[in-house]
């Protein structure tokens, strides 16, 4: 890929969306860009994002309030015929299970859950995953996670405030946004059709990791 050159604005939308990315797992809003490099309106930051993506260096999703998408490392697709791969000479190589849907009150990374492994580079993602999760509904659309995706996960039981997690609830599991204050746990949908799951004290509830990149999944 040829040298991008960007103003020094754009370098830091760049970085900030990069740095959203990193610590929750999404990108931010127009609006989240706006007030943390203190512009009057949402619609400056949408001008510098569109300015980004005429220049090749995200993809802007319609219809959603955080559909930016990375375009700096190139975005591996899965199609019927299998993995299409990007080379990126000298980077290292993860082989990643696919898992496919969880049984109830087994592990995630049960053998008989596991589908398939591809092969990824390891260059794709900031924080290295430990599997793929094939994403089933819509909850989280408005983030561009959408059914039938792959959930690239970081194996962990802790999470901060607003990252994107995949939790087990009794025997479901599924993927939100953490939320936890003195009142007990939320996980929000990112779709407002879906009602967010609020987790009491002494309900069955684990963390099983984070979300740290995404592969769409083209058939």
């Amino acid at each position: 890929m040829d040298h991008i050159k960007l103003t020094a604005r754009q370098q830091q939308i760049l970085e900030l969306i990069q740095t959203a990315i990193h610590n929750t797992g999404a990108p931010p809003t127009r609006a989240e860009i706006a007030t943390e490099l203190g512009f009057k309106s949402p619609n400056a930051a949408e001008e510098h994002l569109q300015a980004l993506a005429r220049k090749g260096v995200i993809q802007l999703v319609s219809g959603t309030s955080r559909g930016i998408r990375l375009k700096a490392a190139p975005e591996p697709v899965l199609g019927g015929s299998g993995f299409k791969q990007f080379t990126l000479p000298g980077l290292g190589q993860l082989m990643l299970p696919l898992v496919g849907r969880v049984a109830a009150g087994s592990p995630i990374l049960a053998q008989e859950h596991i589908e398939q492994t591809y092969q990824v580079e390891a260059a794709l993602f900031q924080q290295q995953p430990d599997y793929l999760l094939k994403v089933k509904g819509l909850s989280m659309r408005d983030i561009g996670i959408m059914d039938g995706d792959l959930l690239a996960v970081k194996t962990t039981q802790e999470a901060r405030n607003g990252q994107i997690v995949v939790a087990r609830l009794g025997e479901e599991v599924t993927v939100k946004r953490f939320q936890k204050s003195p009142q007990g746990i939320a996980l929000h949908p990112e779709n407002p059709d879906f009602d967010t799951i609020h987790v009491r004290a002494g309900e069955p509830f684990q963390i099983e990791g984070l979300a740290v990149g995404l592969i769409r999944n083209q058939f």
